[in-house]
């Protein structure tokens, strides 16, 4: 009986380790079944490209500020390549740098009838010489010895003297060779000469029977010699007494900048005392009290001196000085640069103060020049730096991967935003890298930011160029040779980047001196219902063209009395539709170029509002010239003030201006 139940139990205990057998043979079965099954979709979906190394909790970024020290998190690739069975998440893809607008004669050739034609022989001639350029440069053949970093200490001399005849014969230009520093001081010493006749229309309007008017005046100017081919020095300051011959009637002195070729807003010192609320330099007040031709003080001292005397000394002492200058009478200037701004002495008097603006620095001012109806004597300059920042390239490219650009998304953009930039502006484009194209929406690729530059005439410019291209992944280069009033083709190739290499609903042009809000600039763009045409900035309405003068626009080239509206050129959005008609327009010979890149916007969204209506936005918040509270775009920023106001952004949460340069 034991025996029996024994042989039914050992049967049982076998039978079940067959079954067992066999259901983890069918369970192995089905798994490879569903392995094989499932292999195709691991890939179509792209979890191959997770990378194999151990799994590590993320670091959380409480706020925008840790983006400044922390690289952006790996974004997983969304598709893979077909001949990569595991590529790395790491690898980043092939930039293509060169821009894919092309020219050809027949763009060139559309505007021979128009009163275009200089510019379009001009952009002609800028496109075969770039080309030219590009083929050397993509040949190899191109190639410049990298230099180490020079010792300039040597030729950084404390001060700098010459006579007047030195200074004749240097063209009226004094080199001083590593700027100024704080506390640096230049004397000038010359004689205004006596007025003479004067008939030039742009500086006199002269009635019938009238004698010509009698002009006196002379420019002391601080200029920036390294500058960009193509385009005149730039004013650090330009200090302009008229002792006769202003519009007014009466001495003046006017002080102004201009920079990169655009005039800022003068000051003009007219023999008043500035206000005691206005804002003052260094403590000091921006224009002082001189004797006018309409100030009756001098009459009323002769009148009632006898009294005075009898009555006795007033208990508050008044000192009423003349106009600092005057003809055939020698006078010893003193410019100065203090911390907040620039100071004339005049005779040992303070006479006037200039703030510092539009993103200069310092060392910028490597030349003085005087020019006008005056004799120099003798200038000195002192205090000066011993060393100066070297200006190659390596000292303001900082070649890490932080710095370089997301890859361009597959999906729709947001906003692209297209900003125009010169050859040699290399710490400018890394002052954009380091402080508003950090922003969370252009890390994660929602929205897209590409520099826009034309070569230089400088060989050793466009070899260092092209690396820089091709490391960060966020210039593209449009070959033709760069020139000021030929901007504009720079303009359509934002236009034709956003609608072909992109899908961006919105596109924006900005300049590299330009600090952007993004997120505001997206936020003011959808303030426009959806569906609609925008065309969004600072716009001009009724702007009439300067038939005189520098920035002169002749009949031929603009007939009429008034451009169309036009948003100004540091900083303006359009909607994608309009981009789209812009490069058709183009590609068909079409689309008029005009020499103003702004106002040739304006012109083609006019044309484009013929079809469709445009809502046009305008805003003061994209500043045309400088930085005001709230800001959606500011103007004329430094490298330094790049930095600073993204500091700003970030630690305290509100857009705020910064006053450094």
């Amino acid at each position: 009986m034991r025996r029996g139940k024994s042989e039914k139990f050992d049967t049982f205990i076998s039978l079940t380790r067959k079954r067992s057998i066999q259901i983890l043979i069918g369970v192995g079965l089905v798994y490879l079944i569903m392995v094989t099954m499932e292999i195709p979709f691991v890939f179509k979906t792209g979890f191959s490209a997770v990378s194999q190394e151990p799994m590590i909790r993320p670091i959380r970024l409480n706020s925008e500020e840790n983006l400044d020290q922390r690289e952006a998190p790996t974004r997983p690739l969304e598709s893979v390549s077909e001949n990569s069975f595991q590529p790395s998440p790491s690898r980043v893809p092939q930039h293509r740098i060169l821009s894919s607008l092309v020219f050809d004669r027949k763009a060139f050739d559309s505007g021979s009838k128009d009163g275009d034609s200089e510019l379009y022989k001009s952009a002609k001639v800028a496109w075969e010489e770039g080309k030219k350029y590009w083929d050397e440069l993509q040949s190899g053949k191109l190639r410049i010895a990298s230099k180490k970093a020079e010792n300039r200490s040597h030729s950084c001399p404390p001060s700098v003297s010459v006579s007047g005849s030195e200074f004749a014969a240097q063209k009226q230009v004094m080199v001083i060779p590593c700027g100024l520093t704080l506390g640096s001081h230049i004397t000038l010493v010359g004689k205004p000469r006596a007025a003479h006749a004067e008939d030039d229309p742009r500086i006199t309007l002269l009635k019938d029977g009238d004698d010509s008017v009698m002009v006196s005046q002379f420019k002391m100017e601080l200029q920036g010699l390294n500058t960009v081919e193509g385009e005149d020095p730039p004013r650090v300051l330009h200090f302009n007494p008229r002792l006769k011959g202003d519009w007014s009637g009466r001495p003046v002195i006017e002080q102004n900048t201009c920079y990169r070729m655009q005039w800022g807003t003068a000051l003009r010192c007219e023999g008043w005392k500035s206000k005691a609320d206005e804002e003052t330099v260094d403590g000091q007040v921006k224009c002082e009290k001189w004797i006018r031709d309409d100030n009756s003080h001098f009459e009323e001292n002769k009148a009632t001196w006898w009294l005075t005397r009898l009555i006795g000394r007033t208990k508050k002492v008044t000192v009423d000085w003349p106009y600092p200058f005057a003809e055939e009478k020698l006078f010893v200037l003193t410019l100065s640069a203090g911390l907040e701004g620039y100071h004339i002495n005049v005779d040992g008097r303070h006479v006037t103060s200039f703030p510092y603006r539009t993103g200069f620095t310092l060392e910028d001012a490597t030349g003085l020049s005087v020019s006008g109806d005056i004799d120099v004597h003798s200038v000195f300059a002192a205090s000066l730096p011993l060393s100066h920042p070297s200006i190659a390239p390596q000292q303001h490219l900082e070649m890490s991967s932080k710095w370089r650009a997301p890859p361009l998304p597959e999906g729709e953009v947001e906003l692209f935003i297209g900003i125009l930039s010169a050859g040699n502006h290399f710490a400018e484009r890394m002052a954009v890298r380091k402080s508003w194209m950090q922003h969370r929406l252009i890390k994660s690729s929602k929205v897209v930011a590409r520099f826009f530059v034309a070569l230089h005439a400088r060989k050793e410019v466009n070899v260092e160029l092209k690396k820089e291209a091709e490391f960060f992944g966020d210039i593209v280069i449009v070959p033709y040779m760069d020139n000021y009033d030929l901007v504009v083709l720079k303009t359509v190739a934002i236009c034709e980047y956003g609608v072909q290499s992109l899908s961006a609903k919105y596109i924006m042009k900005c300049d590299d001196d330009t600090f952007v809000r993004v997120d505001a600039v997206i936020n003011e763009a959808k303030n426009v219902p959806q569906g609609r045409s925008l065309y969004v900035g600072n716009i001009n309405y009724y702007h009439k063209p300067l038939r005189f003068g520098k920035w002169s626009v002749t009949y031929q080239e603009w007939p009429e009395e008034v451009y169309p509206p036009y948003a100004n050129g540091p900083g303006y959005i359009m909607s994608s539709d309009i981009a789209h008609f812009i490069v058709s327009e183009f590609r068909r010979h079409k689309l008029r170029l005009f020499k103003m890149e702004d106002v040739s916007m304006g012109m083609w969204v006019e044309k484009f509002n013929g079809s469709k209506p445009v809502e046009y936005v305008h805003s003061f918040k994209f500043c045309q010239f400088g930085c005001i509270e709230d800001y959606f775009t500011a103007h004329y920023q430094s490298p330094r003030q790049m930095i600073c106001m993204w500091d700003k952004l970030q630690r305290r949460v509100r857009p705020q201006c910064c006053s450094m340069r």
